[in-house]
């Protein structure tokens, strides 16, 4: 099992939110692990597990260039003792950037695929492809999102206690918030912040994959600042400023859009004075390397 770190909770101080009536707490998952951090960790708990109960020597998955979940499966493999093969959508450019170097370091076998052929990466005829390639492999999706990766964070939610009323999460798969939605129950609002551009589709996956029709969740699609990894003159800004007032590193794909979102919703008196949120850090500071 990878090496896993307990981390705080701890109280965000602003006088912005003294203003609006609200307490912001942070969990900070960033510090789980120095290199499967965050949700990526529990998404990969149960399997990793199931690779190694089906002895699975070899774990595939897909990825863009960028992706935290490519650098974080290329890290559990070689902590766990696992081959690994990440198939990367587009060309391969050279030099690699951070993360996919990272990956090689791991000891990461990397295939490119075209965009269009890595639109059938869910179909079975891609799947026996990549088997008649590589041979034998544990397989996980894209973003880890499955229904064990859903079981994991759905663990992770029961440990939150009762000290918030809202919950927020960024989305970039749907696979967090799902098992966020699970794990802890009606009593609480949910809120999901898309960090791709055109997220609606999202809802349905995350309904998929919950299967739990509360009603006390909802994921914000506007604040995705131009796309995935996109960063905008404004949201750089805002990390520079929030680092310095709240002592805490945020990365551009997921975290700083969902600080961001959360601070603007606060600023239209969208939470109720008197609550208190709870923010999920959920790590991904790698991307920091390109910020």
């Amino acid at each position: 099992m990878l090496r896993y770190t307990p981390t705080p909770i701890q109280e965000i101080h602003d006088t912005m939110f003294d203003k609006a009536g609200v307490r912001v707490l942070m969990k900070r998952e960033d510090l789980n692990h120095p290199y499967v951090s965050g949700n990526k960790w529990w998404k990969l708990k149960y399997n990793l597990a199931e690779a190694q109960r089906l002895g699975k020597k070899t774990l595939l998955t897909f990825g863009g260039a960028y992706s935290n979940h490519i650098y974080a499966t290329a890290a559990a493999a070689k902590e766990l003792g696992h081959e690994s093969i990440g198939i990367i959508r587009g060309e391969e450019t050279l030099p690699l950037n951070p993360t996919l170097t990272f990956a090689r370091l791991c000891g990461m076998r990397l295939h490119y695929v075209s965009r269009e052929a890595y639109r059938h990466k869910h179909e079975p005829a891609f799947i026996n492809e990549l088997h008649d390639r590589f041979g034998d492999f544990y397989l996980i999706p894209e973003g880890g999102t499955n229904e064990l990766a859903v079981k994991g964070v759905e663990e992770f939610a029961q440990t939150l206690g009762n000290d918030f009323d809202y919950l927020c999460c960024a989305v970039g798969t749907g696979g967090t918030l799902a098992g966020l939605v699970r794990g802890v129950g009606k009593e609480k609002c949910l809120l999901g912040v898309s960090v791709l551009k055109g997220g609606d589709f999202l809802v349905s996956d995350i309904k998929k994959y919950s299967s739990i029709e509360y009603g006390n969740w909802s994921v914000l699609t506007s604040y995705h600042h131009g796309g995935y990894a996109k960063v905008s003159g404004d949201l750089r800004t805002f990390i520079m400023k929030a680092e310095r007032n709240w002592l805490v590193l945020l990365d551009k794909v997921y975290t700083a859009k969902l600080f961001w979102a959360v601070v603007e919703e606060i600023k239209s008196g969208a939470f109720t004075r008197g609550c208190t949120i709870l923010i999920l850090h959920s790590g991904g500071l790698r991307s920091r390397h390109k910020l």
